[in-house]
């Protein structure tokens, strides 16, 4: 199979082996003379960055970086980063990176020519439409893990460090006017940060898949991405090195984010909190929890859970469904419980009334409450 295309839906992406190549190219097509890179503190010093930047110096792009991001991006991040870009005199961002760096530059991209705080542009009714979308830098995504999706996605995830809750950050023009999904990127993610994004993608299929919201669009690709990290998560886990596997759970991210239009639920209502107030890996955290959350959600999803059973070669119903992401979890060497990620059992108070003021409850198939969202967390913990 010939795994190289040209895509369009839902913004334009360049997929394939070492077409990273393509950076500095990209850039010219979108009028980008003079791009900041954004990326994470941990990718900074790696040689795929090195090699991204090489390209866009060869270019004639000039070689400037901003890396001060934390792995939950915050508005302290976003502003060392605007001040970065705008004393550079830059014209568009590259977000390079996994979840943080893409969420991060997609901001600093979009804050480059606001005028309100970034906590005005907040996912509630039409916020968005306050923002000046001239002010808007075009935006290039290259992700290097396979899980957020970010790269195909209208919004960012960040932090409010006073807080510690997190925001969901949105406007159309926040999707990339170009991805460069490289697979050769991922080769040298660690196995641990190759399960927890792996399953961050999985994570966004079930739960778009679950979600009582009507998008038939969604609900296909939700599907095949859960086979396909069904199917390829284990091996990519198993080998860094191979690129088939590495190829195929880098398109099921993008599947994710694309599916989750339809809604999240649970699993990311908790997982927010926790990650925000824990500073735990966010695809670890949704792996740790989707097991009670499916058991949770059982009375409104059984029959369509056992429709993907039966997509994905699953026997048993519902029932061999959810042994079954218990032993996929398990070979990935994801905890059982919040408790091993240091979550402990005397915040769930606070983390209960965080997560029934996140953005996901509205598209869990059972409404949340305080007593069964407490009672939720209690059994992730």
């Amino acid at each position: 199979m010939n795994l190289t295309g040209n895509w369009s839906y839902p913004t334009a992406i360049r997929f394939g082996a070492g077409r990273i190549s393509e950076l500095a190219g990209t850039c010219v097509e979108l009028g980008i003379r003079n791009p900041l890179l954004v990326t994470d503190r941990g990718l900074a010093a790696l040689p795929i960055t090195a090699k991204a930047l090489d390209i866009v110096e060869d270019g004639g792009l000039g070689r400037a970086m901003f890396a001060e991001v934390d792995p939950n991006p915050n508005e302290n991040n976003l502003e060392a980063g605007l001040k970065v870009y705008r004393e550079g005199g830059h014209d568009g961002v590259i977000a390079f990176g996994g979840g943080s760096g893409l969420d991060l530059g997609k901001m600093v991209a979009f804050m480059s020519g606001q005028s309100r705080p970034v906590w005005d542009f907040e996912d509630v009714g039409d916020w968005w439409t306050r923002a000046d979308p001239a002010g808007i830098a075009p935006i290039i995504a290259v992700p290097t893990t396979a899980g957020t999706g970010s790269e195909v996605g209208r919004a960012s995830v960040i932090t409010n460090s006073e807080t510690h809750v997190k925001k969901i950050i949105f406007h159309p023009k926040v999707l990339p006017s170009a991805v460069i999904a490289d697979p050769e990127l991922t080769v040298g993610m660690p196995a641990a940060i190759t399960a927890g994004t792996g399953m961050d993608a999985f994570a966004h299929c079930l739960e778009a898949f679950s979600s009582p919201h009507y998008h038939p669009m969604s609900q296909g690709i939700a599907l095949e991405g859960m086979r396909l990290v069904d199917t390829y998560l284990p091996r990519a886990y198993a080998d860094g090195t191979d690129l088939e596997a590495r190829a195929h759970m880098m398109s099921a991210a993008a599947m994710g984010a694309v599916a989750f239009q339809k809604g999240l639920g649970a699993v990311h209502a908790l997982s927010h909190p926790v990650g925000a107030v824990y500073n735990t890996h966010h695809g670890t955290t949704n792996a740790v929890v989707i097991p009670p959350v499916l058991m949770f959600n059982r009375p409104a999803i059984e029959e369509r859970i056992v429709r993907a059973a039966a997509y994905l070669g699953i026997d048993g119903g519902f029932d061999g469904f959810f042994d079954h992401v218990l032993e996929l979890r398990s070979g990935l060497g994801i905890p059982d419980k919040l408790g091993a990620l240091g979550v402990g059992a005397d915040r769930i108070d606070e983390l209960t009334e965080m997560a029934l003021q996140d953005p996901s409850v509205g598209g869990n198939p059972v409404r949340m409450t305080p007593e069964n969202t407490r009672a939720l967390f209690d059994a992730c913990i």
